[in-house]
């Protein structure tokens, strides 16, 4: 299965290496559900499509390797891997563990601060709200990462959000399946108001539970989806 054609034109940023780059493009082609498992990747033909020697792509491969995004085998074929359901709750305990403790060290802050994050946290919230009507899947994923962003950045604990990112495709390409069900989008929304609603009143309990709920979310469906995406899901 070939899928260069669903891939996006990528215009390199000369001022920075070309394998992030590639690997940053493809990334967010397999997390997004855009390349189908068993999508064939060959080192070649996509370094015609980005423009660029094999090299950067073969260090790109490499990376999403490391990420269990795809499956390499040598002398043979690079494809796009089915979602690992393993791999995919170890990242929802490890998210949920790091988000629990974030939760109570924001509940901690002075006002002033907790009362700044509110406000960016709303923002946020704003920019989801504008991705339901139509539903914008690819909009909304990005605005909900923003929302979590924020709090990681606001407990200093930013390098962490980085390590969750690079363990989450496998769940992440299950939410980019699930968005689309009826009501998951406004149960998304929901939640980050549970949430907004129990830091402004420093309610660890309720902020907590509200995580809880919003994490498990898709996961909750995975028999179903197992069922619905066959081909997807190992």
């Amino acid at each position: 299965m070939n899928g260069l054609k669903k891939l996006p034109a990528l215009k390199l940023d000369r001022t920075r290496q070309s394998a992030p780059q590639v690997f940053e493009a493809l990334r967010e082609a397999i997390v997004s559900v855009q390349l189908e498992p068993g999508t064939l990747l060959q080192r070649a033909e996509l370094a015609e499509h980005f423009g660029i020697s094999q090299t950067p792509i073969r260090d790109a491969l490499i990376r999403l390797g490391e990420e269990q995004l795809i499956d390499i085998f040598p002398q043979h074929a690079t494809v796009v891997s089915r979602i690992d359901l393993s791999a995919a709750l170890e990242a929802h305990f490890l998210r949920r563990a790091i988000e629990i403790e974030i939760l109570k060290t924001l509940c901690a802050l002075p006002q002033p601060e907790l009362g700044a994050l509110i406000q960016r946290l709303k923002f946020h919230l704003g920019v989801q709200e504008a991705t339901l009507k139509p539903l914008d899947v690819h909009r909304l994923a990005s605005a909900d990462q923003a929302f979590h962003k924020e709090m990681y950045d606001a407990a200093q604990v930013s390098s962490l959000w980085t390590l969750v990112r690079k363990r989450s495709g496998h769940v992440d390409r299950l939410r980019h399946l699930n968005l689309p069900a009826k009501g998951k989008a406004q149960a998304i929304l929901q939640d980050h108001r549970d949430i907004l609603e129990a830091l402004e009143k420093k309610d660890e309990k309720a902020a907590e539970a509200g995580l809880r709920r919003h994490l498990a979310g898709t996961l909750s469906f995975v028999k179903d989806m197992k069922k619905r995406f066959p081909d997807w899901i190992a």
